[in-house]
C-alpha cells in the first residue's frame, strides 16, 4: 500500500486539506453475506513461493485506493471479494479522492468494508489520528480502522526514518486514540522490513495485517500472530481495472463470520 504525495494530488485536495467536519455516526449491521470463493488473477506470480499458499485460506478480499478507479462492487464481490479495506487518509492533510464513492459503493453491495490511514513519520501521531477521525464516520457496518505503517523512501516530502522506540510509541499513541473513538480494536498493517527494523513484535495486544508476497506469514514473520495477510500487490479481480492488492483472512469461514459479529463497536 505504498503511497507518495504528488503535486496534482495536493492541488486536487486543496478544498479538503483543512479540518474536516465530523460526520454523524452510521447505524446498521455488518452484512453477513455468503462467502465467495476467489476468482482472482495475478499479473506477476511469485516463482519461488515458500510455505502454504494463499489458497489454504478460504476468505479473501482486497485493499484499494483511488488508483483502482471506479469499482463494480457487485461483480467484485461475486468473484471473491468478501471484504475491503480502503484508503481514507494520509499524513495530516490528505484524503483519498475515492473514499466517499468506495465507502458507499461497498456498503451498497453488501461488502464488509473498513478504512485505513497511511502514516507519515514527519507528522505527530495525534494529529494523524484526529485527521482520520475527521473523515471516517463511526459505523456499526464498518470493519476496524487500520493504521498503515511502513517506510516512505520515495516520498518528496517525508523520507525520515525515526528510531524504533519512537516508531512504536507513535503506533501506540495513534492506535489508542482511534480505538477510544471508534470503540474497535484497530489493525496495524506493515511490511517485513518495517516490522523487523522497528521490532514491532514488542507491541502488545496488536492485531496485525502483514504483507508477504513470496512466503506465508508463518515463514516471513515467525511466531507472529496475524489477522490479515496481504499476499499480492499485482492481483486482478473482475470488476476492477488494473492491478489490486489481494488479502486473506487468517481463519476459517466460521471464524470469519464470528469475527464479523465480534468487531461491531
Amino acid at each position: 500500500m505504498w503511497s507518495v504525495r504528488c503535486a496534482f494530488v495536493v492541488c486536487f485536495f486543496a478544498a479538503s486539506c483543512g479540518p474536516g467536519p465530523q460526520r454523524a455516526p452510521e447505524t446498521g449491521q455488518i452484512p453477513l453475506a455468503p462467502i465467495f470463493a476467489p476468482n482472482f488473477g495475478e499479473l506477476d506470480p511469485a516463482s519461488d513461493w515458500s510455505g502454504p499458499r494463499p489458497s489454504t485460506h478460504p476468505v479473501h478480499g482486497i485493499d484499494v485506493s483511488t488508483w483502482q478507479g471506479r469499482i463494480d462492487w457487485q461483480t467484485a464481490q461475486a468473484n471473491g471479494v468478501n471484504f475491503v479495506f480502503m484508503k481514507a487518509t494520509e499524513g495530516g492533510d490528505l484524503v483519498d479522492p475515492s473514499l466517499t464513492a468506495n465507502w458507499a459503493g461497498a456498503a451498497a453491495a453488501g461488502v464488509p468494508r473498513g478504512a485505513y490511514h497511511f502514516f507519515y513519520h514527519c507528522t505527530a501521531a495525534s494529529t494523524q489520528a484526529r485527521w482520520f477521525i475527521a473523515h471516517v464516520p463511526r459505523s456499526e457496518m464498518a470493519l476496524p480502522p487500520v493504521l498503515d505503517m511502513e517506510w516512505t523512501p520515495r516520498s518528496p516530502t517525508c523520507r525520515e526514518k525515526r528510531a524504533a522506540e519512537q516508531i512504536r510509541d507513535d503506533a501506540r499513541q495513534y492506535l489508542s486514540i482511534v480505538q477510544n473513538h471508534y470503540g474497535q480494536r484497530p489493525i496495524l498493517y506493515t511490511t517485513a522490513d518495517f516490522y523487523e527494523e522497528n521490532e514491532l513484535w514488542r507491541l502488545k495486544d496488536v492485531a496485525f495485517w502483514l504483507r508477504s508476497t513470496a512466503a506465508h506469514p508463518s515463514d516471513r514473520y515467525p511466531g507472529q500472530h496475524w489477522l490479515f495477510w496481504q499476499y499480492s500487490g499485482t492481483g486482478t479481480v473482475p470488476g476492477i481495472d488494473g492491478a489490486v492488492d489481494l488479502n486473506a483472512f487468517a481463519g476459517t469461514r466460521a471464524e470469519w463470520t464470528r469475527w464479523l459479529k465480534d468487531v461491531r463497536p
